[in-house]
């Protein structure tokens, strides 16, 4: 075959094909769709995997920002990839000008990847959020230009869980008081209003990955669990779904929050919420920071109505580490840090290795994947599609990835381009607006692969198109 070469896809964007490597997550939390026998068992018993190759892994660009976990940067790194990594997220204006060049970007959740943000960045294939949130993206302008979105929805549940169960004993026996009572060298050893766990009532809002590892925790430790979300699910353990969000209210001694930062979750705990709250109960939020109305929730600690609460979000939170979490960026700042029993943390529910460390793996397996395979499996804002990989037998195979508007008949004319060829396997899926082909083509020269790709370019549905080899 001739020496490996670029196809340039688009007369006006080069885009970059990519190599082919097999990666199966080795993520311990398993936190994308179980793939297919064809990447597990049925594989072992198939040939080495077929190395695409259309050019240098070299002239791979990575942006990696807000210090993205060493395991995934080895993952990228190891590949062959350019990775510039940088420990924190960039001014705008400053991204703007990284994003252009750059292939596949790499953020957690301070970096917003808005539609000012992505319009400029034209060789953007993929993105990787190295975290669970994906709200500081523009999922729907990326899909609608190609930009496939990955994140890592599940690898960093324990570790908010446990944090949330330190919490509820941090506020039940007032230990932040304490403490801070003794570093200013007081001595107030007291009981009143201090409490065991066990055989009080949880409430958890949201009963999804977080929310039932945090069901069995409580158990274990001894407390009734009931919990509200807006599907039925089973409960684990003993933990009962109740039907309502106030009948939660009501019943729960500690309520804590799992989810999503929605239209319908912004002040879903505010005034009226806070009075449905037994007297004398806490609150915990470690979902996002416009789930509570704060000054409400400032008003009920000070009347007494709640007794303690624990904050890891907040509803605008700092770019970088350093004093920043002042009035100029909440203007209730300093009111939130006068009442008493609270504890406040720094958006740190996932921070912790074992977590940042999964992460990692997770998101950038998924990266490798989806630019070396064109697997989406695990994609938020795309049609999840697989493939088996192709085989050092198969030799004159290609791979076409076609990203298309979902309309009528389009699938007809790309089989009209690809007829006069053999398709020796296909899948195509559709989300919302955009839909993902994908097919492996046998017994092609160069030649026939440039003509593929320049007859789906001329396409009025496309979006975007890939051809790997």
């Amino acid at each position: 075959m001739a020496a490996p070469q670029n196809i340039n896809t688009s007369s006006s964007i080069p885009k970059p094909d990519f190599t082919h490597r097999l990666s199966v997550s080795t993520s311990p939390t398993n936190t994308f769709q179980s793939p297919p026998n064809s990447f597990g068992g049925a594989l072992a018993q198939r040939a080495a995997p077929k190395q695409l190759k259309p050019f240098n892994t070299q002239d791979i660009k990575i942006l990696l920002l807000e210090n993205v976990n060493q395991s995934g940067r080895d993952i990228l790194t190891g590949q062959g990839y350019q990775v510039e990594a940088l420990k924190t997220s960039l001014p705008e204006d400053q991204l703007i000008e990284k994003i252009r060049d750059v292939h596949v970007i790499g953020i957690r959740s301070k970096t917003k990847l808005n539609e000012r943000v992505l319009r400029e960045a034209k060789n953007l294939l993929v993105i990787g959020c190295f975290c669970i949130g994906t709200n500081q993206v523009d999922l729907e302008y990326a899909a609608k230009h190609g930009i496939a979105v990955f994140n890592s929805p599940f690898a960093n549940s324990r570790s908010v869980a446990e944090l949330v169960i330190g919490e509820i004993i941090v506020l039940a026996r007032q230990l932040g008081d304490r403490s801070n009572e003794m570093h200013r060298g007081t001595w107030n050893k007291v009981s009143n209003k201090c409490w065991e766990i066990r055989g009080k009532t949880l409430g958890i809002v949201g009963y999804g990955h977080i929310g039932s590892q945090l069901s069995v925790l409580a158990e274990a430790m001894g407390m009734d669990v009931i919990y509200y979300d807006v599907v039925s699910l089973m409960g684990l353990g003993t933990s009962r779904q109740v039907p309502t969000l106030n009948d939660l209210l009501n019943q729960a001694d500690f309520v804590t929050l799992h989810v999503p930062e929605l239209p319908e979750t912004k002040n879903m705990i505010s005034a009226p919420q806070l009075e449905q709250m037994k007297e004398g109960s806490y609150l915990i939020n470690a979902s996002r920071g416009t789930v509570v109305d704060i000054p409400a929730l400032i008003n009920s600690m000070r009347s007494g109505k709640i007794a303690g609460a624990a904050l890891d979000v907040y509803p605008n939170e700092p770019a970088a580490n350093g004093d920043y979490f002042t009035n100029d960026l909440n203007t209730w700042g300093e009111d939130l840090r006068s009442v008493n029993n609270i504890i406040l943390t720094p958006h740190i529910g996932g921070s912790t290795e074992e977590a940042q460390r999964a992460i990692g793996v997770e998101v950038g397996d998924a990266l490798v994947r989806y630019i070396n395979q064109g697997i989406t499996l695990g994609a938020v804002n795309m049609p999840e599609c697989n493939l088996r990989s192709l085989t050092l037998e198969e030799v004159g195979h290609a791979r076409v990835i076609y990203v298309h508007q979902n309309v009528p008949g389009v699938l007809r004319k790309v089989n009209e381009i690809l007829g006069g060829h053999n398709v020796s396997k296909q899948i195509s899926d559709s989300k919302g607006d955009v839909a993902y082909m994908m097919a492996d083509v046998s017994d092609v020269g160069l030649a026939d692969i440039k003509d593929i790709s320049e007859s789906l370019e001329a396409l009025s549905s496309k979006i975007l198109v890939r051809v790997l080899y």
